[in-house]
């Protein structure tokens, strides 16, 4: 390994902190990272800027053509990072936004492979990372008016004189580590989060978990207000038939979906937590108001994962069509078909009519 840091290097000012050993999947988010479109949600190359304001906040994410905006998917990296750190600090070691890791340990940790695309995509996701641009006036003190700063501040592979890769390196931006060890910040998630393959309903679960948390009622957005919160390049219209058909399916890791309207006859999205039984009834539901297990692609022109061109991704873009099903999809499956089997003269189960995604 190379002791050489440049003078200009933030590396030769920090002590570097290596990842501990978790149980499980990383489990922590920021609050303000789950309800502001700072990512992209497509896996294609996004290089449209978000230009996101409402009441006092403002965000604005700027892409390099070369790379893309950094996705949510990259955002995995993100997660696994301050989980690694609030872990680190409960238990009375020391951290650093410098760290020092192995791909292995990132990728087993966030349910990826660790074969060579797995690490050469990686390495995408870090470059992604690097060269998104943020600007934003949350947290910011009365003096400043908005902080700017890349989700990495440098990185940099480790390599033996053999030319195999020992290591990686990177830096975090001040503004993501000061708001890991907010206590008032941080929620935990649901391990199955890092199952989810789209990015709305990454995105969605996310709001779900941050406004809804443990409130029997949950929240209720409007439609228009979500696709402005998601900063998506869809139409609203195939943000909405999006949102349709994630209702259909209930693929949030306990959360229940349910479309109602508010009094001026406004579409909207409520999320509660839930247990599978409770989501087979969301699905009931939705298929007596709507019809909602008829609902399919109803020539829309881009769903709002279809907007853009095209950008490797660390999950394999052949699951997004033909995946297996999520721990937490699999038990609604169960529970759907139990329920149904108590209840015979309700028809067919909408998991045996055929969805179309």
């Amino acid at each position: 390994m190379s002791s050489h840091r440049h003078a200009s290097s933030e590396r030769s000012l920090l002590l570097p902190f290596e990842p501990i050993r978790q149980d499980g999947p990383p489990r922590r988010d920021q609050r303000d990272l789950m309800e502001r479109p700072f990512f992209s949600l497509s896996k294609s190359r996004r290089v449209t800027p978000i230009l996101y304001r409402s009441g006092g906040v403002e965000v604005e994410v700027h892409a390099v053509p070369e790379h893309g905006m950094a996705s949510i998917w990259d955002a995995d990296i993100l997660i696994w990072a301050g989980s690694q750190l609030v872990d680190a600090a409960n238990a009375g070691l020391p951290t650093s936004r410098y760290f020092r890791f192995t791909p292995y340990q990132l990728l087993t940790s966030v349910g990826r492979g660790t074969g060579k695309q797995q690490y050469d995509l990686l390495k995408r996701a870090l470059t992604r990372l690097q060269s998104t641009a943020v600007s934003t006036t949350i947290r910011n003190g009365p003096q400043w008016r908005r902080h700017r700063f890349s989700w990495i501040n440098e990185w940099e592979e480790r390599m033996l004189a053999s030319g195999r890769c020992e290591g990686m390196e990177f830096v975090l931006p001040d503004w993501f580590y000061r708001g890991v060890f907010d206590h008032s910040l941080v929620l935990t998630i649901d391990p199955a989060y890092f199952q989810l393959r789209g990015g709305i309903e990454r995105w969605l679960y996310r709001v779900a978990r941050k406004h809804a948390g443990r409130q029997p009622r949950g929240w209720a957005f409007q439609f228009r207000h979500l696709h402005a919160k998601s900063g998506s390049l869809a139409r609203p219209s195939d943000f909405a038939l999006d949102l349709r058909r994630i209702v259909a399916r209930q693929p949030l890791p306990g959360y229940a979906l349910n479309i109602e309207r508010d009094a001026t006859g406004a579409e909207m999205l409520r999320f509660w937590p839930a247990s599978p039984v409770d989501k087979v009834a969301a699905v009931l539901r939705s298929i007596g108001r709507s019809g909602a297990n008829h609902i399919g692609r109803s020539g829309a022109s881009l769903s709002a994962d279809q907007a853009h061109g095209s950008q490797p991704t660390l999950w394999d873009q052949t699951r997004n069509g033909d995946r297996k099903e999520s721990k937490g999809e699999s038990n609604f499956r169960k529970a759907s078909d139990a329920l149904w089997k108590t209840s015979p003269d309700r028809g067919h189960p909408p998991t045996a009519r055929g969805r179309k995604e």
